[in-house]
């Protein structure tokens, strides 16, 4: 065994030119040069492949684009015109800057509004701030800010703090006050970081996200305004009548009451639920009395919201819960940034088999005077939860409903219980002798209108929708059906009686983990879909829903861009056709789509093949898997992309490969369940036959030379190949891996390997496994990696020097998860491939 160890300062700079250096031999210098350019060489290589759309007033709208002369092209598109005439160039960035004469590169437009001479309002991304072009007289000038209403953002409300991080957006602050301000991006918490001053008069273009929040202080301190980073760029006009003096508690300095009420309801309450000391209590929000509804309340036995009350008032549900077991995980921090000695960490991280938390539901009558009866509610129906939410009242207020998922995974229940009884029934139950995708294919969306509720299932064999009198539980109606799936319900049109969807597998002769929208009849089923190209789609809608932007790529197919109808899916314009043209001229391969049948002889199993962009077909090249077999998802890349880290380490004279086989998700549930209790099998009986079926067609591959790497659940499954596959695979890199999911964190385990723990654990556990272990190892870990106990890949270790075997292992203090994926982490599993597989030293330095 060999040991390795890296500080946080630790890494490796490769520098070379691209295509310059002539290719030695595999391994070399030239290679590793290659590699660490890769991703600079597809900067702004690939034309027309980022196209950011907005929406303007009366259903037009407008982008730029990048053309092949490195001009950026403004356009108009008006929906309404005739076919051919509907894209009208404005104009170009370049002829703006030389109105503005400012240089190209610093002319940057992020927001466009026209004006009624046939002019345009522009917002720039720089410190140009406001410009109004008319492109027709090749005119153009700047604009006071605070002179139009165009862009402008509002102010926020006192003690505003950043919020969910949303895409790339900017402000241009302005500053209107008779003296300098400090700008400050509020982190979250009390976290502000400045960055500087603004002086008086002047304006600076800031970049920030959306959602994230700014704060402008005065001179002496005071707070003037604050501002929230919107979707789209914003002007923050700075003036001395904005300001908002010291931040202030809620009104009377009292804590809220829940939130708008329940189920969505802006009802005005009387009283609030709270938790004092274990136990239930009510508060008259007019005469502050307080009510105690409960006496049962134990520090192991405790209420808890949230707290749901019915839409007359009248009742009360909650719920009341044992807690979790505490279960610690305790990690090393060796080498702190803060002092000379190691820190000791602990942290909470329940496992499979732990005890976790027992929630029951709770109700109680509330009478106008705030006396309250408890209701018993029977637990019989959900007597070992994993979790209980979705508590949600009927509008009439005559029962609550309740989501019960079984632990174990794999019963899933749609309770009601009775407002006036506490009598509990079940609605809709969900069964599977495997699991029930509880994390990624639930969907309850009830209408309460109609009686009905739209709810997820694969009780077909394929993930589908279905209409379901919420009375009796009744089917109405699969409302989709077929050898295809829904990806998920992007909203659903009560009054329409429709929902727009995600889907995948619904064309043939396409890939089936590309992902299309339809909008789909609840009454009927009829499907009208809304893409077509073939590949995977992300749409954006117009303000008032009738029109959407469309795009779509490939791994092998750079982006288009189209603009549709909603109302039949009919194309109104293509908007743009990325062209990879200039990036494929400097030698950039395109990776290749490849297709073979899994172990049954009948499936296919789809993947991708990264080659060198020296690749010689008279040579021969070891082949690397880049793994990853989480049954949470599907993992190989459907969409475009100019660069993606496999590429790189092709590039050092490898052949690399990513395969989703069996037991990944999104397929049938009959290909899902091979992952049951089985997640040593990681597919590799697919992923097998799919490598034997590529190297069928491609004489440079070279199968006694066959790698893998992978990192969490694709470090378990690295080792799990030299484990039970020895014969095939040579060498491995498992980073961070869960290599026994007893280890592991409960959630995921749990989910695919069953409660309760049971011999199968053992069966797919590396660590039991290890004195099976063939060929050569590299195992990487983290020492402060929070995600994957590192104790996982040292017990692995521990079980390799009692089988005395040979391994190199990788301890990265200061490290989380992760580990093998920075500079120094790759580097190392780079030459440990070039080492093993190419029988050469590694040469880049």
């Amino acid at each position: 065994m060999t040991g390795g160890f890296l500080s946080r300062a630790g890494g490796a700079t490769l520098a070379g030119l691209f295509l310059c250096a002539v290719a030695g031999a595999q391994g070399s210098k030239a290679d590793y040069d290659r590699a660490a350019k890769l991703r600079q060489l597809g900067s702004g290589k690939v034309l027309g492949a980022e196209l950011r759309p907005e929406w303007l007033e009366g259903g037009q709208l407008w982008y730029q684009v990048q053309t092949a002369g490195g001009e950026r092209e403004i356009v108009l598109v008006d929906p309404a015109a005739e076919p051919g005439s509907r894209r009208q160039r404005l104009g170009s960035t370049d002829e703006l800057a030389m109105l503005l004469g400012l240089p190209p590169e610093q002319c940057r437009v992020a927001r466009l509004r026209p004006e009624a001479d046939g002019g345009y309002l522009l917002l720039m991304s720089d410190d140009a701030g406001l410009v109004r072009w008319r492109p027709a007289q090749a005119e153009a000038g700047t604009v006071d800010p605070a002179a139009v209403d165009a862009f402008r953002l509002s102010s926020q409300r006192p003690g505003a703090r950043g919020g969910r991080r949303g895409g790339d957006t900017g402000i241009l602050f302005v500053n209107r006050t008779g003296g300098p301000v400090t700008l400050s991006w509020l982190a979250g918490g009390d976290d502000a970081k400045s960055y500087g001053e603004l002086a008086a008069g002047a304006s600076r273009w800031q970049h920030t996200f959306a959602g994230h929040a700014w704060r402008v202080d005065d001179a002496a301190g005071e707070t003037l305004a604050r501002f929230r980073g919107a979707a789209r760029p914003g002007v923050a006009l700075i003036a001395d009548q904005d300001r908002f003096g010291a931040e202030e508690p809620a009104a009377g300095g009292e804590p809220r009451a829940e939130a708008g009420g329940e189920n969505g309801q802006a009802s005005a309450p009387r009283f609030r639920a709270e938790v004092r000391e274990h136990d239930l209590w009510l508060v008259d929000l007019e005469s502050r009395a307080e009510t105690r509804l409960s006496r049962d309340g134990r520090v192991d036995d405790r209420y808890r919201g949230p707290f749901r009350w019915s839409p007359d008032r009248r009742y009360l549900a909650c719920l009341q819960e044992v807690p979790a077991q505490e279960h610690k995980v305790h990690l090393i921090d060796s080498a702190p940034d803060d002092r000379l000695q190691p820190d000791l960490q602990a942290f909470d991280y329940l496992k499979p088999g732990d005890r976790i938390a027992e929630p029951r539901l709770r109700l109680f009558r509330v009478e106008e005077d705030g006396a309250a009866t408890a209701i018993p509610v029977d637990d019989a129906l959900f007597p070992n939860p994993w979790s209980l939410r979705r508590i949600e009242w009927a509008p009439d207020s005559s029962r609550f409903t309740a989501l019960y998922n079984q632990r174990g995974h794999q019963v899933l229940r749609w309770l009601a219980v009775d407002a006036a009884t506490g009598d509990v029934t079940t609605i809709i139950e969900e069964a599977s002798p495997t699991f029930v995708d509880y994390a990624g294919k639930t969907f309850l969306h009830p209408l309460h209108d109609t009686g009905e509720v739209i709810w997820m299932s694969e009780r077909s064999g394929w993930n589908h929708l279905y209409l379901i009198d919420s009375a009796t539980g009744a089917v109405k109606r699969p409302i989709t059906a077929g050898e295809w799936v829904v990806r998920g319900v992007e909203r659903v049109d009560e009054e329409k009686r429709e929902a727009l969807i995600r889907i995948m597998g619904f064309h043939a002769d396409q890939d089936p983990y590309h992902v299309h929208f339809a909008v789909v009849g609840l009454d009927d089923g009829s499907l009208r879909l809304l893409t077509e190209g073939d590949g995977s789609h992300r749409i954006e809608f117009s303000p008032d829903g009738s029109l959407y932007t469309d795009t779509w790529s490939r791994v092998d197919q750079p982006p288009v861009t189209e603009l549709r109808r909603y109302a039949d899916g009919s194309l109104v314009a293509e908007l743009a056709r990325a062209d990879a043209a200039p990036l494929l001229a400097t030698g950039w391969r395109l990776p290749q789509r490849f297709t073979a049948m899994g172990r049954d002889g009948a499936t296919d199993i789809y993947g991708v093949v990264y080659r060198p962009t020296d690749h010689d077909p008279a040579k021969q090249y070891p082949l690397i898997e880049a793994i990853y077999a989480g049954p949470h998802g599907h993992h190989v890349p459907k969409t475009w992309a100019a660069h993606r880290r496999p590429q790189e380490l092709a590039e050092l004279g490898f052949i690399v490969v990513q395969i989703d086989g069996m037991g990944t998700n999104w397929r049938s549930k009959a290909f899902h369940d091979v992952a049951w209790q089985n997640l040593g099998d990681a597919g590799f009986p697919d992923r097998i036959a799919w490598i034997r079926a590529l190297a069928a067609t491609d004489p440079s591959i070279d199968l006694s030379r066959v790698g893998i790497y992978g990192g969490s659940a694709g470090g378990q499954n690295a080792m799990r190949a030299l484990i039970a596959h020895g014969d095939f695979y040579r060498a491995a890199v498992a980073d961070c891996g869960c290599h026994d999911n007893r280890m592991d964190k409960i959630w995921w385990n749990e989910l695919w390997m069953g409660w309760p723990i049971g011999p199968h654990y053992e069966e797919s556990s590396n660590v039991v496994q290890a004195h099976r272990m063939q060929g050569d190892l590299l195992l990487v870990v983290g020492e402060l990696d929070r995600n994957v106990d590192p104790a996982s890949t040292m017990q692995v270790v521990d079980a390799l020097v009692a089988a005395d075997k040979d391994f190199e292992l990788l301890v990265m203090p200061g490290a989380g998860h992760g580990a093998a994926e920075s500079a120094y982490g790759t580097r190392r599993r780079r030459d440990f491939f070039v080492r093993k597989l190419l029988g050469v030293e590694p040469r880049w330095e």
